[in-house]
């Protein structure tokens, strides 16, 4: 049996020693549907592992506790769930930020001194272990995140000055907010814009100033957080789904099949080895930035929009840098 299975066990005999119903091993193997040698088992390992106090009373027919303050180790866990904490809070450093280093490192202390018995806390030997590289983030002021979540929980209308980098401007806005969604290290809040009338997504980094409104807002329960952002393409989310196509050298093929880029995606194989991505996304101008990075290994196919967009954008590249297209 799993190591899950005995601490729900001993979780449960020590709940019926706590309440003083002096439990055996016949009642107990029959209540948790296993053998009395298990529920021995179990008894011992509390008694030697985690030092439970615990004796027989011959008038009652069960056990009890000799020290009535003593308890169960706060925290016990796997060598399995503590690699994957370790992970955890390697990529929470990452992605939300310098900002909560300090209360990140003292919850590993609290755990570190809460966990007892077999599995110990050795964070830095896990570190020496394993490596995670940071993206290029912008930088997050973290109480943002905190009071963000503050108001997608207690539905509190948000007031902020935004900027948007695509139109150059700074703006006031109040938002209904829903979801923090991270992509590539970057925050995000997915929230329904009372002046757009419609859902949008903000980068956090560029909300210049933020309060909290008195006021609350009524949550549509009807909008999916999941499939608005798996309509759209990477960054973008929302808008209008649209059928595309983009054909793939054999140089990028294999980067490109062992990979999930979209949850709509199929791939058709070629027989000499390149392929076409199918994807049905909204996201028309994220794809257009995506596919530009793979040079002449990729070409797309449909929708004409999006191969008329590339097109054009191949053109402006190519006077930026003074190349004259009569010369090819």
């Amino acid at each position: 049996m799993s190591q899950r299975q005995q601490l729900e066990r001993i979780m449960e005999i020590d709940r019926r020693i706590r309440e003083g119903g002096y439990p055996n091993a016949e009642k107990l193997a029959e209540t948790l549907e296993v053998s009395r040698r298990v529920i021995f088992n179990d008894r011992s390992f509390m008694i030697y592992r985690l030092g439970a106090p615990i004796a027989f009373d011959r008038e009652r027919g069960g056990w009890y506790y000799t020290d009535k303050t003593w308890s169960l180790p706060g925290i016990y866990v796997t060598q399995g769930e503590l690699m994957a904490f370790f992970l955890s809070l390697e990529i929470a450093r990452r992605y939300i930020g310098t900002d909560l280093e300090s209360p990140l490192r003292s919850a590993v202390d609290k755990i570190a001194k809460a966990v007892q018995g077999p599995i110990s806390v050795e964070i830095n030997d896990l570190r020496s272990h394993y490596t995670i590289s940071e993206f290029n983030t912008i930088t997050l002021d973290a109480q943002l995140l905190i009071d963000l979540h503050h108001a997608i929980l207690n539905r509190q209308r948000v007031w902020m000055r935004y900027y948007s980098a695509r139109r150059g401007v700074m703006s006031e806005r109040v938002v209904f907010p829903y979801h923090l969604h991270n992509f590539q290290g970057d925050w995000f809040l997915i929230a329904f814009d009372t002046f757009r009338n419609d859902f949008r997504l903000f980068l956090i980094g560029r909300i210049q100033q933020m309060k909290l409104l008195k006021e609350k807002f009524e949550r549509d329960e009807s909008f999916s957080i999941e499939d608005w952002i798996d309509s759209g393409f990477q960054l973008y989310a929302g808008g209008d789904t649209e059928e595309v196509a983009i054909w793939f050298s054999v140089n990028k093929a294999q980067f490109i099949r062992e990979r999930r880029w979209h949850p709509s995606q199929t791939i058709e194989e070629k027989p000499d080895g390149s392929l076409v991505l199918h994807l049905k996304t909204g996201g028309l101008v994220e794809v257009r930035n995506w596919v530009l990075q793979f040079g002449d290994d990729a070409e797309v196919l449909q929708p004409i929009s999006l191969r008329e967009d590339i097109t054009e954008e191949i053109r402006r590249i190519s006077a930026r840098y003074g190349i004259d297209r009569g010369n090819g």
